[in-house]
């Protein structure tokens, strides 16, 4: 039984090494096939809930590695977008062995705090949920008007007092823009024809790929951009806000995890946010950014298991696959095991990342920066085709000048998440 679970563990644990590292994978795609092949996997001595194990660890895994493809090749999933441009302003200061070490503390914190936070958590959301399902569409709808009315835009000196208004006209655009691509391409995603099936494929690879990882790729081709060395710099960041980086995003992460129709991609708008709102030293702000992001999408992937066990409704593609694997009443004896799995993948998954990110540099760097950036460009164009077919080149295509754009604008590439949030929020009112 006990070399059965470490087992599981040690396959999850690989099999989240692999889709945190490459582009385009994710851990839904592994949880499905799994469950897909579990009648066979049974035959060879795995049980249902070493399957479960096994998918699990696979979920927490991915949440630490994936910030390095964000980071070192600006290739993200739905969610690490908007860790890509910090990320990769860190890279070009040489600095983007201290980002990865940055991500790694913040997944790890997000362990200790989700656990803090599980019991409340529970009870609060055991006894609102439907309440707060009910104003879904309002909550997001004030996240929306709020990160239209912080939108101040790019300092330049001697700009006009109004010139803000600007810079939220712009928000509103690309808000509009993304958010009007995103609520046609998922209400179609019938039209995709993948040359290759693997797992559920789905249009966020073009939509998140477009407007977030190739405009920065473009970006550094067209400006002859080239990656400096990177060293081991101190982080010379303090305690307490490294602290508070791990607060923010693993209460962002907790709370959307038990949300239909929210992804961890919109609560790390509203860690940006309160991030952005706590600090004005830019490269602080990115520094603790970067840990909230990555706190986040930890924590959500931990709370999606206890929303299992508390409401009985998945909220992943994985969890949908544990539900079906061990039922949907999770007994406590159960949970306990999967936090158990979580804690131990977790130490694991640290490790392994502050190794790989400090490897990727000199292995990069034997390639002509921008070169490789165009390489990758290429390489992520290929895969939309691969994966999502003409209609996901198409939607890539046209994502691509939008995610472009704030740079142009002066103002956040966070607006650009219109892309989920407004599909959401139609969904919550009942419109299309």
């Amino acid at each position: 039984m006990l070399e059965m679970l470490i087992l599981s563990v040690s396959i999850g644990f690989l099999l989240g090494i692999v889709s945190g590292l490459i582009p385009g994978i994710h851990t839904n795609n592994f949880a499905l096939i799994l469950l897909a092949l579990a009648p066979g996997i049974s035959d060879m001595g795995f049980s249902n809930i070493n399957i479960a194990v096994i998918i699990l660890a696979n979920s927490i895994t991915h949440t630490f590695l994936n910030i390095i493809p964000s980071i070192y090749l600006g290739a993200p999933d739905a969610d690490t977008a908007l860790a890509v441009l910090p990320g990769h302003s860190m890279l070009l200061e040489g600095m983007g062995m201290a980002a990865i070490r940055l991500s790694a503390i913040g997944s790890a914190g997000s362990i200790v705090v989700s656990l803090l936070l599980a019991i409340p958590l529970a009870l609060f959301f055991g006894h609102y949920y439907e309440s707060l399902c009910e104003n879904m569409g309002w909550i997001l709808l004030g996240i929306v008007a709020f990160m239209v009315l912080t939108e101040s835009g790019r300092y330049i000196e001697g700009q006009g007092s109004l010139v803000h208004l600007k810079y939220k006209f712009y928000a509103i655009v690309i808000l509009l823009m993304s958010g009007v691509l995103g609520t046609i391409a998922l209400g179609n995603g019938g039209l995709m024809h993948p040359f290759f099936q693997f797992g559920s494929s789905s249009i966020l690879l073009s939509l998140l790929t477009g407007l977030f990882g190739a405009p920065v790729l473009l970006i550094s081709v067209l400006t002859e951009s080239v990656m400096p060395a990177q060293t081991k710099h101190p982080l010379n960041l303090r305690a307490r806000w490294v602290l508070r980086g791990i607060a923010v995003g693993s209460i962002a992460g907790s709370l959307v995890a038990w949300l239909p129709g929210v992804s961890s991609a919109i609560a790390t708008v509203l860690a940006r946010f309160a991030v952005r709102g706590q600090l004005e030293h830019h490269r602080t702000r990115t520094m603790e950014f970067i840990v909230s992001v990555s706190g986040t999408n930890t924590a959500n992937a931990i709370f999606g298991l206890i929303a299992l066990f508390v409401i009985g409704y998945p909220r992943s593609g994985a969890m949908v696959a544990v539900r079906n694997l061990v039922g949907k009443g999770l007994d406590m004896h159960l949970v306990l095991l999967f936090l158990i799995v979580v804690v131990a993948v977790s130490i694991l998954s640290y490790v392994t990342t502050i190794a790989i990110g400090d490897v990727a540099p000199s292995l990069l760097r034997r390639f002509d920066y921008r070169k490789l950036c165009a390489a990758i460009l290429i390489g992520l164009v290929l895969m939309v085709v691969v994966f999502n077919g003409l209609f996901g080149l198409a939607v890539f295509l046209t994502a691509l000048p939008i995610g472009m754009l704030p740079y142009y604008m002066g103002i956040r590439k966070s607006h650009a998440m219109g892309v989920l949030l407004m599909p959401v929020m139609m969904r919550c009112f009942g419109v299309g």
